[in-house]
């Protein structure tokens, strides 16, 4: 049957009907069919703007139907003060993938902070120690908030500092999500003394020089690495990468703009030296944590099948609430 046309959705919308809760679960899957290798293989392309760039990410899903997104995101670190814009802007087009009908355009700014957190929170049910109680997060807008948010779904944490190089973005973030999640959360500027109390450390800054030092880091903590999504970021120094255990979203990609592209130009570690893929560890290919002193990191650069999978159940739960605006290309 010829869909009634094509359904927009607005950031909004989508905050609205999906929960991060949701979308864990969602994004969860999405892994684990990719670990048992019941996926295409995601697809990326990125493109260098003068202050900024653009990428391209796609990929088919068969869930209970089957799906084809791409998300066209722009990225633009300079746009809060330049223009009063979010760093993030963009637009997911979302396909049936039997006959290739454009299903919906949805807003890509809250897809790719939910579906980022949610790898987040996915990889420390993983990854991270399970009785972690402590965590820093280093850069505290959407995604350090989001990531917070992930990571209380799957561990009991009393804990939490935060830094950011914005001491009043800290501050916000502290009184916020203190009072959302009722937790003691204390900002601090020297980064060093809370990452040695702390089990889990999520970074999610657009920091082109590494900040986060081997050093720093004490015997089983859980790091989640998402800033650097193009090959200009880079956030941990490289050391850490060489010593401890390294979980990826998508080898290929990440080889090309994550964590680990940096650690193999500087031929700190090679492709063999990756312990494998986060579908690996969910699909039960791969144990995940084997000891309680080991440091795991998650190289996160944003897999499109997350996309793919975050705008499906967006889409499906749109349908259900009448939620969005439909219109035809076809006039």
């Amino acid at each position: 049957m010829k869909p009634d046309g094509t359904l927009l959705l607005t950031g909004r919308d989508v905050a609205a009907l999906l929960s991060i809760e949701e979308c864990m679960v969602a994004v969860e899957h999405a892994f684990k069919l990719y670990g048992e290798g019941k996926t295409q293989p995601p697809g990326i392309l990125g493109v260098h703007a003068r202050d900024g760039g653009f990428h391209i990410k796609a990929g088919l899903l068969e869930l209970d139907r089957s799906y084809f997104a791409a998300k066209v995101n722009a990225n633009f670190p300079d746009n809060g003060k330049r223009y009063g814009l979010p760093t993030i802007q963009g637009v997911v087009v979302l396909c049936d993938a039997e006959n290739g009908y454009p299903l919906a355009l949805i807003d890509s700014i809250e897809i790719t902070i939910q579906r980022t957190g949610a790898a987040t929170g996915v990889a420390a049910k993983h990854l991270a120690r399970p009785d972690s109680k402590a965590v820093t997060i280093c850069g505290c807008g959407n995604q350090g908030r989001i990531s917070l948010r992930a990571l209380t779904r799957v561990l009991s944490l009393g804990k939490v500092w935060a830094y950011d190089r914005d001491q009043s973005q800290a501050q916000h973030f502290a009184r916020e999500l203190g009072k959302e999640l009722g937790m003691d959360i204390e900002v601090v500027a020297d980064l060093e003394t809370a990452v040695r109390q702390s089990d889990v450390c999520v970074t999610c800054t657009p920091s082109k020089q590494p900040f986060l030092k081997a050093d720093f880091i004490g015997p089983g903590t859980f790091i989640a690495a998402v800033g650097a999504d193009n090959p200009e970021k880079q956030e941990l120094e490289l050391a850490l990468l060489g010593r401890n255990k390294l979980v990826v979203d998508v080898l290929e990609q990440g080889a090309t703009i994550g964590e680990l592209h940096h650690a193999l130009d500087a031929r700190v570690i090679t492709r063999d030296d990756v312990y494998g893929e986060l579908g690996d560890v969910i699909a039960g290919i791969k144990p995940g944590r084997i000891s309680s002193d080991e440091i795991i990191i998650f190289d996160s650069t944003g897999m499109a099948l997350q996309d793919v999978v975050t705008a499906a159940a967006v889409y499906e739960k749109a349908l259900t609430k009448g939620t969005g605006t439909l219109i035809d290309f076809g006039q």
